[in-house]
Order: structure tokens, then C-alpha cells, then sequence
């Protein structure tokens, strides 16, 4: 996010976790206006299904930002239904070159079960190495916490959640509040 446009904005970690079949995909409840948490409950991952699809985002940035892409990727998933790379393109090539889109201060991770892309309003659709992926202030804690638990019996849950815990022990912008969505 821009510090000029939104000082003293921080907040979230979203972190997307593939292992055995599964893709877990947990976001901290933190939001926080500088030094001051705001709400310790938010929902920051949600599940979609266009035309009867699972399809799970975490989001990170502004909410109202965060939902109107939502909006977009749901529509863009009902017109390729099964597609999520292309409807993540889509997206991607929407946002960078859309006047009013352009401005929206947001990322998105976003999976079906299958893959896991990371999408960014600079364009990028990018799938994680490695099979976990992170976005947020708190999001390369979790993402190095994460790597580091593959190596540990813990099914994608287990390192998930895990590995948030790491995350909000030290981000002071994410906290243990988690809400957890699972495929597969």
C-alpha cells in the first residue's frame, strides 16, 4: 500500500498453504489504523463459488479495494468457469489498465485446490514456489515460517496454522484471529 495515499495503514497476513491433496488458505482478524487496532475479527479470506466452482481468496490492502476485485474475479470466474489462471489474467490485465481500477490498494492470493496464484494490481499473476505463498505485513513471516514447517509431518492445516501463530507472534499487525478455508 502507499504511505502517501494511506498513512499509518497496515494489516493482514494471508497465507496460502498446498500439501496432500489440500490447499489451506488462512488470514489473521487484524486491522489497524497506525498504532491502533481497529477490529481483532475481520474476515479477510472468503470462499466463492461461480457457476459451482470452489474457489477461495485471502485479501490484503484496503477492504472496499479488496471487494470491489472480488466482484471483478467472481465475474471474470463466471465467464470461464473452471479457469482460474485465465479469470486471474483477466483480472490482473483489468486492473492495471483500468483508470478507476489502477488506484485499488490490494493483493490477492487466490486458489481453486489446485492452483494458487498471488495477483497484484502491477499486473502480476504469480504461482508460488514451493506450494505455499504469502501476502500482507506479516506476509514474509509466514511465508519463511511456512517453508520451514514443509519439512515437518504437519498436513497443510498444521503448517498453516502453524505458521500464522509465527507470524503473529511477531508482525504487530497480525494477529492469532484466523479464519482458515480449505480445498481439497
Amino acid at each position: 500500500m502507499s504511505d502517501e495515499k494511506f498513512p499509518g495503514w497496515h494489516g493482514t497476513t494471508i497465507l496460502a498453504v498446498r500439501r496432500g491433496g489440500k490447499v489451506v488458505v488462512a488470514g489473521d482478524g487484524q486491522v489497524s489504523v497506525g498504532p491502533t487496532v481497529m477490529k481483532g475479527t475481520a474476515r479477510k479470506v472468503r470462499r466463492l463459488t461461480p457457476g459451482g466452482h470452489d474457489v477461495v481468496v485471502g485479501f490484503a490492502g484496503s477492504t472496499a479495494d479488496a471487494f470491489t476485485l472480488l466482484e471483478r474475479l467472481e465475474k471474470k470466474l463466471e465467464s470461464a468457469p473452471g479457469q482460474l489462471a485465465r479469470a486471474c489474467v483477466e483480472l490482473a490485465k483489468d486492473w492495471r489498465m483500468d483508470k478507476y481500477l489502477r488506484n485499488l490498494e490490494a493483493m490477492l492470493i487466490v486458489t481453486d485446490g489446485k492452483d494458487i496464484f498471488v495477483v497484484t494490481g502491477a499486473g502480476d499473476v504469480l504461482e508460488p514456489e514451493h506450494d505455499v505463498a504469502a501476502i500482507g505485513s506479516g506476509g514474509n513471516y509466514a511465508l519463511a515460517a511456512a517453508r520451514g514447517l514443509m519439512a515437518s509431518d504437519l498436513d497443510a492445516e498444521g503448517v498453516a496454522r502453524a505458521a500464522m501463530q509465527i507470524a503473529a507472534d511477531i508482525c504487530v499487525y497480525t494477529n492469532g484471529n484466523l479464519t482458515v478455508e480449505i480445498l481439497g
